[in-house]
């Protein structure tokens, strides 16, 4: 259990700085995102950041099977 929640917390430390990243970039801010906003309550769908980051992986997942 202990070496799972160790890794888990790697894992979580390499997202948020994978996240930070991409902010600086402009992931998260691209033409194709969408944000609603009605009042006080905003729903933001990252549609061409999804698809974006969704390609990337494909590759890199497809070129390490190889």
């Amino acid at each position: 259990m202990a070496k799972l929640l160790i890794i888990l917390g790697i894992v979580l430390i390499a997202v948020g700085l994978v996240w930070l990243a991409g902010e600086r970039f402009g992931l998260g801010r691209l033409p194709g995102d969408f944000v609603f906003e009605r009042g006080n309550v905003r729903f933001y769908l990252p549609l061409m950041t999804s698809l974006i980051v969704s390609v990337v992986l494909s590759l890199v997942f497809w070129f390490f099977s190889r």
